[in-house]
């Protein structure tokens, strides 16, 4: 497993990491743990949840219990910001909610200092330096060590960025978006402001929530129990003509290289530079052998030569 910096930090996360909105929701303690450690034999060392994840706090606790001894060896972030009550009281990023969010998370995951604390959402409530002040003390206090940001909108992002710089606060070591060969509208404005940043990127839904899988045919009712097959709102996002008609021409591309389409959907992301880890999901500890394996493909010039025209059509 390749090791990338996460961007101009020190911090070291491994080329495929493990998404874990999956643990304490759609898999129980057990399934949760096959999952868990098969990605730690596979060399994965960045494993991504968030307080929201598993019915509000059940994929931290899930982490917790199964870790152990092994937290040292692995990079462990998680998100705050989220509604984590019915009432919308205990949601958002300002320094009254971090405070006592940091110390759940803490206690769910059961250690002493979380690696990259990330904001999940962007909260219109509260001004941007007070959220970074707050961070700020949690890094000088020891219990977190990076801070990135999740889903902000660039603009948002380079205030922060800005607003750290001008403050003298710690400023955001990484942005986590959805980012895939299909859907790359971060392009315009993110990727740029991350790079002038020097930021790791690291992207989530790089199979574009499974239809780079290969599963999916245009003419063909989506596989049951997929998880297109099972949300409307997924399916009439992902499964337009024009995703389904793309993905088949991938594919072929990938099947002439002697690869896969799921090859090539971690492995274009990889040869970004801006790319430190690429957060990918998993239900059973086959899928994550196969991310594990999936990012070994570098793309040569002409690959990315002959790749050009068929993203821009």
């Amino acid at each position: 497993m390749q090791i990338r910096n996460l961007g101009a930090s020190g911090l070291r996360v491994s080329a495929i990491g493990l998404g874990c909105n999956n643990f304490g929701g759609r898999l129980d303690l057990e399934a949760s743990r096959t999952v868990i450690h098969r990605a730690l034999d596979a060399g994965i060392t960045l494993f991504d949840t968030a307080d929201i994840y598993g019915e509000r706090g059940g994929s931290e606790t899930v982490l917790g219990k199964v870790l152990g001894a092994r937290r040292q060896e692995i990079v462990l972030a998680t998100k705050f910001g989220g509604a984590m009550d019915d009432s919308g009281r205990l949601k958002g990023a300002s320094r009254g909610y971090i405070v006592p969010a940091v110390e759940a998370s803490l206690r769910r995951l059961q250690t002493d200092w979380i690696d990259l604390y990330q904001i999940h959402f962007p909260d219109p409530l509260t001004p941007i330096e007070e959220t970074l002040r707050a961070l700020d003390d949690l890094i000088r206090a020891g219990k977190v060590r990076y801070i990135g940001c999740s889903n902000l909108p660039a603009w948002q992002m380079v205030e922060a960025q800005w607003t750290a710089r001008d403050r003298q606060l710690t400023p955001f070591a990484s942005g986590q978006y959805e980012y895939s060969i299909l859907v790359r509208q971060l392009e315009a404005e993110l990727l740029p402001a991350i790079e002038a940043y020097r930021m790791g990127l690291l992207p989530y839904f790089p199979l574009a929530n499974g239809l780079l899988t290969g599963k999916y045919r245009a003419g063909q009712s989506a596989p049951a129990g997929t998880r297109l097959a099972t949300s409307k709102g997924l399916a009439a996002r992902y499964l337009t003509p024009g995703n389904l008609e793309l993905s088949a021409r991938l594919e072929g591309f990938a099947q002439e290289r002697g690869h896969t389409l799921l090859e090539l959907a971690f492995s274009w992301l990889l040869a970004r530079p801006q790319v430190a880890s690429v957060i990918a999901g998993a239900t059973r500890p086959e899928q994550v052998s196969q991310n594990a394996a999936a990012g070994g493909w570098e793309l040569t010039a002409g690959d990315r030569a002959a790749l050009a025209p068929l993203l821009a059509a």
